[in-house]
């Protein structure tokens, strides 16, 4: 037979429950919340209802066990009160801190949502506590209970008997009705801070016994964001790898981190525009286990780190900054623009949501990097500008590329000048209440050539009679007092007269226009597309233009205006003879 144990082996607790705090003085990170507590069971004016939000494992469900244990005290000998420090050994407070008092009942929402639940919940309300002072009702995750379990709590919660404390805790505080949050004194439980929970971890790996690295305590710190028990629980994990000792080594490979020096190579290879260095170093920390996704996360952290120290140079020296994040990364911010920066931040930022949705993060990754190396070589549109306005090469061109780019030489005169002027965008209509013809007293200068007359069209708003006269009709000859033209089948029956009757109310003087069967020239569309489509080659074959189609591959020109424009027309043709109306 095999002997045994004198003492049966006490089970093991993990860490997030052995070190729940007892007190209000063992709360970290929540300096406001204790202190208005505090003095609230000082003062006796308690709430009947109080709610707590926060993030997971802040301390919402160990606060309200706190404010249960302060309310209900009895103290070593029995005859105490309430108070904001509880003693601990008392009957209350033992049972309440092993969850089996009989006047603290805690209420899980997210299994109990109905309105079943509350009424029992109700129902009980009404009877005084059996040993406690006060009976305390602890809802977690409160903002599960359905509307009608919301509703029927609403009387009981506004009114409840002088025995009765509810407390709630919420992750999402939002999906809470406001006339529950009405009845209820809100307390937001922060976030913890890296460096607070970085000490808060050392000493509970001082208590346990435990050698643990500065830099792992750091590193489990950050990927606790800004969770207790989820940094408690992570450091229970490394203490089990390491067996007696936790190293940073360690630690990264159970979280799947990158090395921080690595990851600062990576960022300065990168911005350099050195893309094999920089998937060479991916490929390196993703064999010694990285993460894609983490190393992506650590280099827009490292960006934000830089931005904000270009901006706020004491961001750098702040307490908690590595030595080898503070140093290089004030040469990265004095070396880098804002611009590039911001740049970076926006790459990276759309880069992880690409890598989360890829089949292969790795390779996601990397398709990440090339764009930002390629990115680091782009110049912002202001250097653009600037360099290419000074007649220097593109940026990015080689010095023969440079030493062959013509020279500039103005753009060959493009005729048509006015047709494309009388082509131009109509004026705005006038506002309600102004006439929209000039009064008869105020006559317009006779038209000088046809396409003032299709400008003196738009400007009276003869917006159809213009449109016939731009697309439809082609000019043979125009001399004052006289138009010939001739016109298309989608012209009107009745134009000619329609528009000699315009330019007599216009001028006040006579004019004829006639219907020839003479070809003429172009209509004045044709005229302004034509001359559009020389403008553009004209402007393309500019230097400057060509350099910045170069230096932007996949550009395309969506207007342009000739350098230079000669406002000769086509000559009319011969005049033919045709019916006339006046």
């Amino acid at each position: 037979m095999t002997e045994q144990p004198a003492k049966a082996q006490e089970a093991y607790r993990v860490l997030a429950r052995k070190y729940r705090p007892a007190g209000f003085e063992d709360l970290i990170g929540q300096d406001a919340l204790v202190r208005t507590l505090t003095n609230a069971i000082d003062a006796g004016r308690l709430a009947q209802a109080y709610i707590l939000t926060g993030v997971r494992g802040v301390g919402k469900t160990t606060t309200a066990r706190i404010v249960a244990r302060a309310l209900n005290c009895i103290g070593p000998d029995g005859t105490g009160g309430a108070t904001p420090k509880p003693c601990g050994v008392c009957a209350n407070c033992t049972a309440i801190a092993a969850d089996r008092h009989v006047d603290v009942i805690e209420m899980d929402a997210a299994s109990r949502t109905g309105i079943d639940d509350i009424r029992e919940l109700i129902e009980s309300v009404r009877y005084r506590p059996v040993q406690a002072r006060k009976k305390v009702y602890i809802v977690d995750e409160v903002h599960m209970l359905s509307k009608q379990a919301f509703n029927g709590l609403l009387k009981t919660l506004e009114e409840p008997p002088e025995h009765v404390v509810f407390i709630f805790a919420t992750t999402e505080i939002r999906k809470v009705p406001v006339t529950v949050l009405s009845r209820c004194q809100r307390f937001d439980l922060r976030r913890v801070g890296q460096d607070v929970l970085k000490k808060h971890f050392a000493w509970v790996a001082k208590a346990e016994g435990i050698e643990v690295e500065d830099q792992a305590l750091a590193a489990i710190a950050r990927a606790a964001d800004g969770s207790v028990r989820d940094g408690l629980s992570l450091l229970d994990q490394a203490i089990a790898l390491g067996d007696g000792g936790v190293t940073e080594t360690q630690v990264r490979a159970m979280l799947g981190l990158a090395d921080r020096i690595q990851v600062l190579d990576l960022f300065e290879a990168t911005l350099r525009g050195q893309a094999p260095e920089a998937l060479s170093l991916l490929g390196d920390l993703h064999n010694a286990g990285a993460d894609p996704l983490v190393v992506l996360q650590d280099l827009l952290e490292l960006t934000h780190l830089v931005t904000k120290g270009k901006l706020a140079p004491a961001t750098l020296e702040a307490e908690g900054v590595p030595e080898a994040e503070r140093v290089r990364g004030r040469a990265q911010a004095e070396a880098l623009t804002l611009a590039a920066l911001t740049r970076t931040w926006q790459i990276l930022l759309k880069g992880l949501e690409e890598v989360r949705g890829a089949p292969s993060p790795l390779r996601a990754a990397e398709m990440v990097l090339i764009r930002l190396a390629y990115a680091s070589d782009l110049p912002s549109p202001a250097d653009l500008v600037a360099r290419l306005s000074e007649g220097g090469p593109a940026p990015g061109a080689s010095p023969a590329a440079a030493a062959k780019t013509p020279a500039q030489e103005p753009g060959p005169g493009a005729g048509g000048g006015a047709a494309k002027a009388a082509l131009a965008a109509p004026e705005p209509a006038p506002a309600p209440g102004i006439e929209a013809a000039a009064p008869r007293s105020h006559l317009a200068p006779a038209p000088a050539d046809f396409a003032e007359v299709l400008a003196l069209l738009r400007k009276r708003r003869e917006t159809i009679l213009a449109n016939h006269l731009a697309g439809d009709v082609n000019l043979v000859r125009f001399e004052p007092g006289r138009i010939e033209i001739n016109t298309s089948a989608r012209a009107p029956r009745n134009f000619a007269g329609d528009l000699t009757r315009v330019l007599q109310e216009a001028t006040g003087q006579r004019w004829v226009v006639a219907i020839v069967q003479a070809e003429g020239t172009a209509t004045l569309r044709d005229q302004a597309r034509d001359l559009a489509a020389r403008d553009r080659e004209a402007v393309l074959r500019e230097p400057l233009v060509q350099a910045v189609m170069k230096t932007f591959p996949g550009a395309r020109l969506r207007d342009a205006t000739a350098p230079a424009q000669a406002p000769s027309a086509p000559e009319p043709p011969a005049i033919g003879q045709g019916d006339e109306t006046e």
